[in-house]
C-alpha cells in the first residue's frame, strides 16, 4: 500500500507540474515538436468533388481547447486548392447531385445532431431538415435530389408488462430497469448495447416527416440510392446459428415507395458495402467468404445484376484488405482502395476483368471522390507528412500515380521549423523463419553511435495493420529521447489471409516470437540500451502486453492498455458476443484454450512494473479485466498502477487532454523504472 500511495503522490504531482505555468517547466529545444502543440493540431476529412469538378469540399477537424474536444467545421475551395474558406460548423457532408445543394449533420433542435441543407448559392440559405431524437449517419441523396436516406438508431421496445402497483402521488421512484433478452451483433460502432438497433429511413430534401423503410431486431448498414431512387441497398447482419455464433450478412435491397425487401445475396460469409453503379444496372459489393468467426478472410469486390443475378468476383487474386468502393462515371468498373504492408493505395477492377493499380507509393492515401474528367480527391499521409488534401489525375496508361498536388497545408505552421523524427522500414526473420515488417522512429538529430531507450509500440485488433502515416504520438516520443519500434506480427491484416490466420485458435502465442525478434533486431544494430526497454499497446496490443510481461523480464517497465486479461471473463463482460467463439468452441465446451491463452494465468511470473490504463466507458474490454490483472499484480507485490481514464470508451486518447495524459502517463512511469540518472525531462 506504500508503494501504491508514493506512486499515486508522483502522479499527483505530474499533473501539478502539468498546470503550471510554461515557464516553471524545462523548455525544450526550439525545433522539437512538443506535446503542448497537439492542441493546434489539426485534420482533413472525406473530400469530395462537386459534381462540375469545380470545388472540393470537406471537413477539417480541430480542438476546442476551451471544452477538450474535437469540433468539426466544413470547408471548400477551388479544385486548384485556392480559395479555401469555412462555410460553417458540421461533418458528414454531400453535395447534392446537381451540385446546388450540401446537405450535412449539425446540431439542432430539439436536441443533439441533425440534417441540415445548404444552398451554394450567393445566398447560402441553409435550413434544418428533420428534428429527430437520435443521431442521424450515412446521408446519401437520392438522383433526383428529392430524398435524402439516412441511417439512425431506433430503441426498442420493452414488451415485458407487469402488474406494478401505481405509485402514491407525488412519489418519486426508481427509473425502470432496462431489460435485454437479445445479442445485438452491431458493428457500427465501439461500444454498443442491445437497447436499439440501426435503421434506414428517407426525408424529403426540402424538410417533412423521415419514413422508416426498414425494421426488425437486426442492424442495416449505409445505403446506397438506385439511379431511378425507387429502391435503397444495403447490407444487414443477421444471426443464423445462435449457439455457435456464426454470423452472415446479406446485401438486401428496399422499395421506397411500398417498404418491400429483396435479399440479394445467398452466399456464404460477409456481403457489405453495396453501391448501385451509375446506370442503375449493377450492385458493386465487398464478401469476405467465412462463416467461421475464429478465421480471417479477406474480402473480395464483387459485382451482381441489380436484381441480384450473376454475382461474381472482380478482384482477381487480390488478397488484402480493400474499402472505398467507387464506380467509374462510365459503369466500367469499380475504384477502390487496397492496405498492403503498412500502405493504403488505390486500385481499379474492371467489370469485364482486370485488376490494375492506379497509384503506388509508402504512403496512406483514402480517396474519396473522383470527377466526371478524371480527377480524384483524397486524403494523403506519410511518416514525416500529416493528413493533408491531395488531388491527382488517374492514369491514362497502366503506369500508377506517384505524384500528387498536395491542396492544404493544414500543420505547416505547427511544424514550421520542427525537426522531425524520421521513420526506417526493417523486414526481420521471426523466429520460426517468418518474415515480418516493422519501422524504427529514431529522433531528431539520430547518432547510432550513442545508446537510446526503446518503446515497443504494438498495434490492436489483433487483426489490423500499423502503418506508414503521420503519427503524432511517437513524434512524440522520438522528441523526448526514445527510439519506437512498431511492427505488424503475424495475425495482421495486409500481408495475405494466411498470414493473417497464423493466429487462428492460438492467440497470443507465436506472434509472441515476432515481437521478440523485433526486439533483438535492435538490440543487433548497437544502439539501443538493453537496459531501458519498454512496451506498450492498446486492445490486442494490451493483450500482447500483459502475455509479454508474463513471459519474459527484458523490459524495465511496461503499460497494458484497454487489455484482455481473462479470456472467460471477458467474453460475457464485453459487447463483441461473437467472442465465444474465439477459440473455436465455447468454453463452456471446452475452456483450455481460453485459460492458456489468458495473461491471467501467467501472472506468477510477472516481475516488470507494470501499469494498466483503461477508459471508464470502455465496453470492448471493460474495466474489470483491467482490475483483475491490477490485483493479482498488487497482491504479488509486483509495481503497477490502475489509470481509470474518465470519457473515455475502447482507448484512452479521443479526448484531447487525455491523449496528452496518456503520452505523459507512460512516460512518466517508463521513466520512473529507467536505469538512467534521475533528472531526465518527461514533460514539456
Amino acid at each position: 500500500m506504500a508503494r501504491m500511495f508514493r506512486l499515486a503522490a508522483s502522479l499527483t504531482l505530474l499533473s501539478a507540474a502539468l498546470a503550471q505555468p510554461a515557464f516553471s517547466q524545462q523548455r525544450p529545444a526550439q525545433n522539437k515538436l512538443t506535446l503542448e502543440q497537439y492542441l493546434d493540431w489539426e485534420d482533413v476529412q472525406s473530400p469530395q468533388l462537386s459534381p462540375d469538378g469545380s470545388q472540393v469540399i470537406y471537413t477539417r477537424r480541430w480542438i476546442d481547447k476551451m471544452n477538450d474536444k474535437w469540433e468539426t467545421t466544413l470547408w471548400i475551395m477551388n479544385a486548384d486548392g485556392s480559395h479555401a474558406r469555412q462555410l460553417g460548423n458540421g461533418s458528414d457532408v454531400k453535395w447534392s447531385p446537381d451540385g446546388k445543394r450540401i446537405a450535412f449533420i449539425y446540431k439542432g433542435e430539439p436536441s443533439g445532431p441533425q440534417i441540415w441543407v445548404r444552398w451554394m448559392d450567393a445566398e447560402g440559405a441553409t435550413s434544418q431538415v428533420t428534428h429527430l431524437t437520435e443521431a442521424p449517419s450515412a446521408l446519401e441523396w437520392s438522383a433526383d435530389g428529392k430524398q435524402l436516406a439516412f441511417s439512425m438508431a431506433v430503441p426498442t421496445r420493452d414488451t415485458w408488462r407487469i402488474a406494478l402497483p401505481a405509485a402514491p402521488k407525488g412519489a418519486k421512484w426508481t427509473e425502470a430497469p432496462k431489460i435485454l433478452t437479445k445479442l445485438n451483433f452491431r458493428s457500427d460502432r465501439v461500444g454498443y448495447t442491445d437497447e436499439s438497433y440501426r435503421h434506414l429511413f428517407v426525408v424529403p430534401a426540402d424538410g417533412g416527416t423521415p419514413r422508416q423503410i426498414t425494421d426488425g431486431d437486426w442492424n442495416h448498414s449505409a445505403a446506397s440510392f438506385s439511379a431511378d431512387g425507387k429502391w435503397l441497398a444495403f447490407s444487414s447482419l443477421r444471426v443464423e446459428d445462435p449457439e455457435h455464433v456464426f454470423r452472415k450478412s446479406i446485401i438486401y435491397t428496399a422499395n421506397t415507395e411500398t417498404g418491400e425487401i429483396r435479399a440479394l445475396t445467398k452466399n456464404n460469409g460477409t456481403n457489405s458495402s453495396p453501391i448501385y453503379s451509375p446506370d442503375g444496372k449493377m450492385i458493386a459489393f465487398m464478401n469476405a467468404d467465412s462463416v467461421d468467426h475464429s478465421a480471417w478472410a479477406e474480402a473480395k469486390l464483387w459485382v451482381m445484376n441489380a436484381d441480384g443475378s450473376n454475382p461474381h468476383a472482380i478482384s482477381g487474386n487480390l488478397d488484402r484488405p480493400i474499402s472505398g468502393l467507387i464506380w467509374a462515371h462510365d459503369n466500367s468498373g469499380v475504384y477502390f482502395s487496397a492496405e498492403s504492408e503498412g500502405s493504403k493505395n488505390f486500385m481499379f477492377a474492371a467489370t469485364a476483368g482486370g485488376v490494375r493499380a492506379v497509384t503506388s507509393g509508402k504512403q496512406v492515401l483514402t480517396v474519396g471522390d473522383i470527377s466526371a474528367n478524371g480527377v480524384a480527391v483524397g486524403v494523403r499521409s506519410t511518416p514525416t507528412k500529416p493528413n493533408d488534401v491531395v488531388a491527382f489525375s488517374l492514369p491514362k496508361t497502366s503506369a500508377p500515380v506517384t505524384s500528387y498536388t498536395q491542396l492544404t497545408a493544414v500543420n505547416d505552421d505547427v511544424l514550421a521549423g520542427k525537426a522531425l523524427a524520421e521513420t526506417e522500414e526493417v523486414w526481420y526473420t521471426s523466429r520460426d523463419g517468418l518474415k515480418i515488417q516493422g519501422w524504427i522512429v529514431k529522433p531528431a538529430g539520430f547518432d547510432k553511435a550513442k545508446k537510446y531507450p526503446m518503446i515497443l509500440d504494438i498495434h490492436g485488433g489483433p487483426q489490423s495493420m500499423y502503418n506508414v502515416a503521420f503519427n503524432f504520438a511517437r513524434q512524440d516520443q522520438a522528441a523526448n529521447g526514445y527510439v519506437v519500434l512498431y511492427t505488424n506480427p503475424r495475425g495482421s491484416t495486409g500481408y495475405g489471409a494466411k498470414f493473417t490466420n497464423e493466429i487462428k485458435n492460438a492467440y497470443p502465442d507465436k506472434d509472441y516470437d515476432d515481437l521478440m525478434a523485433g526486439v533483438d533486431t535492435l538490440l543487433n544494430r548497437g544502439y539501443i540500451d538493453s537496459k531501458n526497454l519498454y512496451v506498450h499497446g492498446c486492445s490486442g496490443g494490451g493483450v500482447l502486453t500483459a502475455w509479454i510481461v508474463g513471459h519474459t523480464s527484458r523490459f524495465a517497465a511496461a503499460s497494458s492498455e484497454c487489455p484482455v486479461i481473462n479470456w472467460m471473463s471477458f467474453v460475457g463482460e464485453t459487447d463483441g458476443a461473437g467472442w465465444y467463439q474465439n477459440f473455436d468452441k465455447p468454453f463452456w465446451i471446452d475452456p483450455s484454450e481460453y485459460l492458456k491463452r489468458s495473461p491471467i494465468m501467467y501472472v506468477g511470473n510477472v516481475t516488470t512494473p507494470t501499469m494498466l490504463m483503461t477508459g471508464v466507458l470502455d465496453l470492448r474490454t471493460p474495466m474489470p479485466q483491467s482490475e483483475e490483472f491490477y490485483r493479482a499484480l498488487k497482491v504479488r507485490g509486483i509495481p503497477t498502477a490502475l489509470i481509470r481514464m474518465n470519457g473515455e470508451y475502447h482507448g484512452t486518447s479521443s479526448i484531447p487532454s487525455n491523449f496528452m495524459r496518456s503520452q505523459l502517463y507512460l512516460r512518466s512511469w517508463f521513466d520512473k523504472y529507467s536505469s538512467k540518472p534521475a533528472g531526465k525531462t518527461t514533460s514539456e
